[in-house]
């Protein structure tokens, strides 16, 4: 056993450092709950970063893989697939939209909203080109995605940036209407900034940049990579406010853990010519036929109220939690929750929490954030609570 273990941390040494890892690799996984390779089990609210919308390894993903890989893997994007026509079906009803780019991953999905909303604006606006975003946003990490992110660490990386993103800042209309000019073809904003901290659109600046951007001609790109797919205990998060966007880019619980993500627009937005855009494995049989598996069992009233319900509770047990240390408020929207520490604990809250069975996510060094999956229980609510409780009574910054 310990030289399979000395075997497994040599074979670390080969993983580019892109992230800072503990030194522990996951085996298995079900439900909320995750297990390292010495079978030490951890009930996970991060859950690949809101990925895993039905946990891990659900039935419906297993059944799904299994009997399309039997059937279908790849035929490539040059031709139509029986699963990836029937998914785009569904999904473009689902979201009220007419056509959809079936993608890899949500930078990719929100890089094709990118090329879409220049090539409308070259088309209906002589030209346009700009793409007002919001400081704080994250919108992926390709170079185009990157530019287009408010997020401050990215400013000095991998210059020079692409072009055309100028920042307004979030619930602020004026500051949007300010930076509106002939150059300007849309505007892309995140229903809750993930990233930043779970900062929410409020609904009613939703409403009123709507309002806004059809009253200047502009499309509207609602990157909800994160939020949807029930995340915010409705199907996508613009739902709240009863806002449809033109455009609007999904990923992450998708593909209920799968690599899956998808560009939709509607019929008027919707320009790309035949070479325009593409991909090696965009819309494979495969991954479709998840992608409708994960879609039908979140598409339901039941399912998005019971997300609504456990939403309330966890709330709860953490506003509770905050009032008992002293701690500052809870923000968000169904499972997709913060809390705010009112000081810089974070990082030291995760690595003891982890070493405590439970895996949370520090956006910002003040800040814990809460996405564990859409089935999670009252009960591994109470104990993710209970845990985090302990583990703050410890912290000597906390005592």
């Amino acid at each position: 056993m310990q030289a399979a273990v000395t075997e497994m941390f040599t074979a670390m040494q080969s993983v580019m450092p892109v992230a800072t890892r503990p030194a522990l690799a996951f085996v298995r996984g079900r439900g909320s709950w995750v297990w390292d390779h010495e079978d030490r089990a951890y009930l996970d609210f991060v859950q690949g970063w809101a990925v895993n919308a039905l946990g891990h390894c659900p039935e419906e993903i297993a059944r799904a893989l299994e009997t399309q890989s039997r059937t279908l893997v790849n035929c490539s994007p040059a031709f139509h697939s029986l699963p990836a026509v029937l998914y785009a079906h569904a999904l473009t009803r689902a979201a009220g939209m007419d056509h959809v780019f079936f993608a890899n991953s949500g930078a990719e999905a929100n890089e094709g909203a990118i090329k879409l909303a220049r090539k409308w604006g070259a088309l209906n606006r002589d030209g346009a080109h700009e793409i007002i975003t919001f400081q704080g946003a994250f919108h992926g990490r390709t170079l185009a995605t990157m530019s287009a992110s408010g997020k401050p660490e990215f400013e000095p990386m991998f210059e020079p940036k692409v072009a055309g993103f100028p920042k307004a800042r979030l619930n602020d209309l004026k500051s949007v209407a300010a930076l509106i000019s002939p150059r300007t073809a849309a505007v892309m904003i995140e229903p809750v900034q993930g990233e930043a901290g779970v900062v929410p659109a409020t609904d009613d600046f939703l409403r009123k940049l709507r309002a806004l951007t059809r009253e200047h001609g502009l499309l509207l790109i609602a990157d909800e990579i994160q939020t949807g797919m029930g995340r915010t205990g409705r199907l996508f998060a613009c739902e709240h406010a009863g806002v449809k966007p033109d455009v609007m880019t999904l990923g992450k619980g998708l593909g209920g853990g799968v690599p899956l993500a998808a560009l939709l627009a509607t019929r008027e937005a919707s320009c790309f010519a035949p070479g325009e855009q593409g991909g090696t494995f965009n819309g494979n049989p495969l991954m479709a036929a998840v992608g409708m598996a994960v879609l039908e069992r979140i598409d339901t009233p039941a399912f998005l109220v019971a997300v609504r319900m456990q939403s309330v509770y966890l709330r709860a047990r953490l506003e509770r939690l905050a009032a008992t240390h002293g701690l500052g408020e809870v923000r968000g929207r169904g499972l997709l929750l913060a809390l705010d520490l009112q000081r810089d604990i974070g990082p030291e809250v995760v690595t003891r929490a982890r070493e405590a069975g439970l895996l949370l996510n520090a956006p910002r060094p003040h800040l814990l954030r809460f996405m564990p999956a859409l089935t999670v229980t009252r009960e591994e609510i109470d104990r993710a609570v209970d845990c985090l409780d302990r583990v703050l009574r410890e912290l000597p910054a906390c005592a």
